[in-house]
């Protein structure tokens, strides 16, 4: 056991020193197919398309004998209201402002300057997709929770995919094993679907809103890892993990 497990790190070890740019690689193609599905998305919402989907799959979420009526018992209903919670501009600014404070603290500030203008940054991203587009909210169903802004792109889908994946690459960078790399980001995607599924399920959103969402934050947050991963390694941004040398 203990030589297989040898020769398992030896392979980890090897992959990067033989295609040392196969993840940025990856991560091209991965924001190239975000973009590609959140303009399919978007010129489907602008011609009117897919409405039917979106109506079926809002239905499919409501109880078939009252449809003012999410399925599932009440306490599921108010779960999902404390899931999409999770994306609210006040919990994300919260989480930024408290990265950016320990980043700070750490003597990183080029890294907290990064990270806050990534986040700020995504955050009017989706104001202005939000305002050109226009979408108005579902009105075929109670909102299950307060709105205040347009419809297409999800603001929570959008946002929680920013903010989570971003910091969620940031932590996988610093373990040491590839288990909980994988453990991390598979966190900061389970929450970020999660979020957006509770819109749905509140019926506040399309579900087209919702997936354009991911899509678009998605996107951002793997241009903003790209850029950080450039200026860290021309040394303009710091590591996190890096020693503090003063």
């Amino acid at each position: 056991m203990p030589q297989e497990s040898n020769s398992t790190s030896r392979v980890d070890r090897a992959l990067p020193r033989r295609w040392p740019e196969l993840p940025v690689v990856l991560a091209f193609i991965a924001l190239a197919g975000a973009l590609w599905a959140f303009g399919w998305i978007a010129n489907e919402v602008v011609q009117g398309g897919g409405h039917g989907v979106d109506l079926r799959i809002m239905l499919l979420l409501r109880n078939p004998d009252d449809r003012m009526d999410p399925i599932g018992p009440r306490w599921f209903e108010e779960m999902a209201r404390d899931l999409t919670a999770l994306g609210s501009v006040g919990v994300l600014v919260l989480i930024t402002a408290l990265v950016a404070g320990f980043l700070l603290l750490a003597r990183r500030r080029a890294a907290a300057l990064l990270v806050t203008s990534c986040l700020g940054g995504g955050w009017l991203l989706t104001m202005a997709l939000k305002r050109g587009f226009d979408r108005p909210r579902p009105d075929l169903l109670p909102h299950g929770t307060t709105v205040f802004t347009a419809s297409f792109p999800s603001g929570h889908a959008a946002m929680s995919a920013i903010v989570y994946l971003t910091l969620g690459a940031m932590l996988a960078r610093l373990q040491p094993t590839r288990a909980l790399r994988v453990y991390i980001m598979s966190a900061a995607v389970s929450l970020t679907l999660l979020i957006g599924t509770s819109r749905v399920y509140l019926a506040v959103h399309w579900p087209s809103d919702v997936v354009a969402g991911w899509t678009i934050g998605a996107a951002w947050a793997l241009a903003c890892w790209l850029v950080m991963r450039t200026l860290q390694r021309r040394g303009q941004v710091e590591t996190v993990a890096s020693e503090d040398k003063r």
